[in-house]
């Protein structure tokens, strides 16, 4: 599985982030992987975000100003 793997990279401090997108029915899924560490640099867990950008490709134009 893909995400053990993940992990595994993560323990061994062979990367500290990872990112992947895909379709999920109406949905396009941006999912965004981080190892989270100590001071010291030693693996403690993982934070994972998850997010529908579908909203954001759908954007246009530009938008300058505060709303």
């Amino acid at each position: 599985h893909i995400v053990n793997e993940l992990l595994a990279d993560f323990k061994a401090g062979k990367k500290d982030v990872e990112d992947f997108w895909i379709p999920i029915k109406d949905k396009f899924v941006y999912i965004r992987y981080f190892a989270v560490r100590d001071d010291a640099g030693q693996y403690m867990g993982t934070l994972e975000f998850t997010q529908n950008v579908s909203p954001i490709r759908a954007l246009e134009g530009q938008k300058r100003i505060m709303s």
